[in-house]
């Protein structure tokens, strides 16, 4: 069976962060045959130091489109980079981290891929043999989680539908993103295909010209809409990941009640890196937690992701 790729996308503001990914990967997670980071160019020469035998660094520039470019760095909003082109208005760097995502499962040389942005850091060992091609993929589904009051998952829960070709949806409607999310690349490619089938779009212009859509939401409704890749896709309710994704700064009293009320199935935490929560405290509270987060590593079959196999 073709083992696990991983993908980050990442860039130099997050440097601090994805080495902390970077090390628990090495230090927890196994059976997977490389982990790629794909990072803006110019940021090429901050992360080479984490290039190794099984981790990879690629330039953006590899899968986005010529048309695409980034601005001048000196030419930022809330410190954020933007790409331009001529086809439609600026997208941000969050935007080109959707499409590496999306871009680097189509080209790279792997089936599946296992998907942890640079704020991810495992506690516990993960073992990602379970997914590999033939297992069923998991695919993260709560269902009726967005509802009307939260306007931007309800656009994007639109955008996704009127990208794919659905039907308008009716809220509450069912949410796709989290944390240690597993894509297929067959599944991937049929999904960008039925974007430019319905847009009449590369599916690159469709999204800069849409710039209000999530890809976890699109894979999602994808594959909850297409009886061929539903049939090899699992809903799963949870990843085994604690995630805190509000805005204020962590203490490390707080992370630490935090990383302690992780259960005996979860491998990972993260921490949203726009909460500003210093690197040096996400590492004293690991380090204080270590006695109380250990015992919990059961031997029972973990739910959400793992209960697929």
């Amino acid at each position: 069976m073709n083992s696990v790729a991983l993908l980050t996308p990442t860039y130099g503001r997050d440097l601090e962060l994805c080495t902390l990914l970077c090390e628990s990967v090495d230090r927890h997670v196994i059976a997977f045959s490389k982990h790629y980071l794909l990072v803006p160019d110019c940021d090429l020469p901050l992360f080479a130091h984490l290039a190794s035998e099984r981790r990879v660094v690629i330039p953006a520039s590899a899968y986005l489109p010529g048309w695409l470019r980034p601005l001048p760095r000196i030419i930022q909003r809330k410190r954020r980079q933007f790409w331009w082109s001529l086809r439609a208005k600026p997208v941000s760097g969050w935007h080109v981290q959707q499409f590496l995502k999306i871009a680097a499962t189509i080209s790279l040389p792997h089936q599946r891929y296992c998907i942890l942005d640079s704020d991810v850091v495992f506690f516990r060992d993960f073992d990602l043999s379970r997914f590999e091609y033939p297992n069923p993929i998991p695919l993260l589904t709560m269902e009726n989680a967005v509802i009307a009051a939260q306007p931007r998952h309800s656009r994007w829960v639109d955008t996704s539908h009127q990208l794919l070709g659905y039907p308008a949806p009716t809220l509450p409607a069912s949410d796709f993103i989290g944390h240690i999310i597993i894509w297929d690349q067959q599944t991937t490619r049929a999904l960008t295909s039925r974007i430019e089938s319905v847009t009449g779009l590369d599916w690159i212009d469709a999204l800069c010209k849409t710039r209000e859509f999530s890809e976890y939401m699109l894979y999602g409704y994808f594959v909850e809409n297409d009886p061929v890749f539903s049939a090899v896709h699992r809903a799963v309710p949870t990843t085994p990941c604690v995630s805190y994704w509000e805005q204020p700064t962590l203490s490390k009293g707080e992370l630490k009640r935090l990383l302690e009320s992780a259960n005996r199935h979860d491998v990972a935490f993260s921490i949203a890196s726009f909460s500003g929560t210093p690197v040096e405290t996400i590492r004293a509270a690991i380090a204080e937690s270590d006695a109380i987060l250990a015992p919990l590593a059961l031997t029972d079959e973990p739910a959400g992701l793992a209960a697929l196999c």
